[in-house]
């Protein structure tokens, strides 16, 4: 009797996962492990197609299934529709995680205010939206995760309107847990610290760069992947215990 005849042998259940923000930086690779992992994955984009592509281009060359999705994490229908052609194409959606955002810097002034508004609108709007599609669409043993930062904690100059957003994100995370209880679905945050994608080098000096790399013990930038990691774990088996937590993965950043 060969081994898939055994009736004892059942097939591993299969997963979804939706990963926001997924067609560069920390979400490239987050939906990259999540597909090494044995998950289905819709890689979400909002401008770049072809950074999105070539996402799931990699996901399938390696033996995977992906889609890409476009959709303005701030905009309802956007979300909406997201999480429809996800389970349409699917059929089931097991995980999300939650890691577009942007990053603009302004001091607390007047002349600020353009700049709170646009890190609100697509930071913790878009949170609120697509946890809230989360929390409609996924059934017991779901994981939910959504990216903060670990920059709460050291409250840099210029950094108001990207902190107080994250530190919303959070809010939300403990929130959600609570308003999900019964149903066996976890909902956490991770806060990366200095990461080195596109999003943190931009506008940037190589000193500034340099310093920052310096900050944590182990005196190095995160990497995508470092994040990645993080994540498969909180979405895996082994990290169903962990629940309304906030993870800061930053090498002793903060």
């Amino acid at each position: 009797m060969s081994i898939n005849s055994n009736p004892s042998t059942t097939a591993a259940p299969v997963r979804t996962a939706i990963v926001t923000g997924a067609s560069r930086g920390i979400g490239r690779d987050i939906a990259l492990r999540l597909a090494a992992d044995g998950f289905q994955v819709a890689v979400n984009y909002s401008g770049n197609a072809g950074k999105a592509q070539e996402v799931v281009a990699a996901i399938e060359a390696a033996g995977g299934a992906a889609i890409a999705v476009q959709a303005d994490v701030s905009q309802v229908e956007d979300v909406r529709r997201l999480f429809a052609t996800t389970k349409e194409a699917f059929g089931t959606i097991s995980a999300v995680v939650h890691s577009a955002g942007v990053m603009p810097l302004a001091p607390i002034t007047p002349d600020g205010i353009e700049t709170f508004d646009h890190a609100v609108q697509i930071n913790l709007r878009g949170a609120f939206l697509v946890l809230g599609q989360a929390a409609e669409y996924l059934e017991a043993g779901g994981r939910i995760v959504a990216l903060s930062t670990s920059v709460i904690a050291k409250s840099f100059p210029q950094y108001g309107p990207y902190i107080a957003a994250k530190a919303g994100v959070e809010g939300l995370v403990r929130v959600l847990a609570n308003e999900l209880r019964g149903r066996n679905i976890t909902v956490n945050a991770v806060a990366p610290g200095p990461v080195a994608t596109e999003l943190f080098f931009d506008g940037k000096t190589d000193e500034q760069i340099a310093q920052l790399g310096k900050l944590a013990p182990l005196e190095r930038l995160g990497q995508p992947e470092d994040i990645a990691r993080v994540v498969s774990f909180l979405v895996g088996a082994d990290g169903g215990w962990v629940n309304a937590q906030t993870v800061r993965a930053n090498g002793g950043f903060a």
